[in-house]
């Protein structure tokens, strides 16, 4: 232990961490960009990418601060309280405060990239830059605070999410969601089939998100320790179990199991467990990782029934993972495994369950008003989708004059 208080095992691990949830960002690019038709690879992988300068400035030019900055009633953070020059010097925990600040930064930077798998091959690329510039600090920033900003109403009413259940994935999955409505659905769908063009490109970025995963949730225990071993096991497991329940219904229900339910299957287990990491033994993990996969393909099944292109399924994955995961959060956790939560249902304390339902309610809620009044605004200022001849031709030439394959 360093004389400040740094102490450089956990930050050793934090730092790679961060390096870790990074890579999810173009391993999320290569999962995304193989589900989508060949003329729209480069365009998707921009998508994608996009948040990683626009977000990076933002977090450190007031997004930050807006999160974990001095809290205003709960509700928003104070980013003239946490300016980067200030974290120089300072510590959060065990590690430099930079070193936090940089962790946080990418799980902020995925999280719009998440919402563009709704309205992926339509949307106009310079709506889409608007659209993460000002989604970062009016919708990630706020349910951020909420959750895990100190004084945020959220966290102070012991609602639990170690890793961004309803900070990442609820949020994001609901107003992809909104973003799919609004856009409405591809030219030709549901008659026209939109076949994934790579689907060994989806693979493997499937297996890249579960090894960035790792330090999506282990590194939000912000120090190498038990807990981070912790985090560690439950996302392997709920991964696992959430490929393995996916391929099983999917192979009862369409009598083939298929190597993208296979990928889908253990996104939707590892997006299950994340709020849910730190505080469940290894064995609920795998119910959660298990019962979250069912959840989302359930969801998927329902999508042509109600009308709505949500292309990646961002919603159908994200959003249900997230909501059935910090919901099955209230159920499982344990106390003993973490001192920092609190025990759930099956411990005796059905308080927690509705805790994390309100999470889930009040993050979804705004999360679906803000991104609608947000979509709004810049399709009449900007317009939002492509022309009908641009989406014939495919976004890779119409919006960036370049083609992802030369034959």
């Amino acid at each position: 232990m360093r004389p400040d208080g740094v102490n450089a095992a956990d930050t050793a691990w934090l730092l790679v961490a961060s390096a870790f949830v990074l890579l999810m960002t173009p391993a999320l690019a290569l999962f995304y960009g193989g589900m989508v038709r060949r003329q729209n690879v480069l365009s998707t992988f921009m998508y994608v990418l996009a948040p990683l300068p626009i977000v990076s400035i933002e977090w450190a030019f007031g997004v930050y601060g807006l999160v974990f900055g001095p809290s205003v009633g709960g509700l928003i953070g104070s980013p003239l309280g946490a300016s980067f020059t200030a974290l120089a010097a300072a510590t959060k925990g065990s590690v430099p405060a930079l070193a936090f600040a940089a962790y946080q930064m990418m799980f902020a930077i995925i999280t719009p990239a998440l919402v563009a798998g709704a309205f992926v091959e339509r949307m106009k690329f310079s709506s889409y830059v608007a659209f993460v510039a000002l989604w970062t600090p009016l919708v990630y920033a706020p349910i951020a605070h909420w959750v895990w900003g100190e004084g945020g109403w959220l966290a102070s009413l012991g609602a639990l999410d170690f890793a961004g259940g309803t900070v990442v994935h609820a949020s994001a999955g609901v107003s992809a969601l909104v973003g799919a409505f609004v856009l409405g659905p591809r030219a030709g769908y549901p008659r026209q089939r939109h076949v994934p063009h790579n689907l060994a490109m989806t693979l493997t970025g499937a297996g890249l998100l579960w090894f960035g995963w790792f330090g999506f949730n282990a590194g939000s225990a912000l120090a190498s320790g038990p807990l981070a071993a912790l985090a560690l096991m439950t996302t392997h497991l709920g991964a696992s179990a959430g490929a393995l329940a996916w391929v099983l219904v999917e192979w009862a229900h369409r009598s083939k199991p298929t190597a993208l339910g296979l990928a889908s299957g253990l996104v939707a287990g590892l997006v299950a467990v994340t709020p849910a990491a730190g505080f469940v033994s290894p064995a609920s993990a795998v119910a959660i990782g298990g019962a979250g996969a069912a959840a989302c393909y359930g969801a998927l099944t329902l999508k042509d029934r109600f009308g709505y292109d949500d292309s990646l399924d961002a919603f159908g994955v994200h959003g249900v993972g997230g909501i059935v995961g910090a919901v099955l959060t209230g159920v499982f956790a344990d106390r003993a495994l973490n001192a920092a939560g609190a025990d759930g249902l099956l411990r005796g304390h059905a308080g927690l369950v509705a805790r994390q339902a309100l999470g889930v309610v009040a993050c979804s809620a705004y999360a679906a008003l803000a991104t609608f009044v947000l979509l709004w605004a810049l399709k009449a200022k900007l317009g939002l989708r492509v022309a009908a001849s641009d989406e014939s031709e495919g976004l890779d030439v119409a919006q960036h004059g370049e083609q992802g394959y030369t034959f």
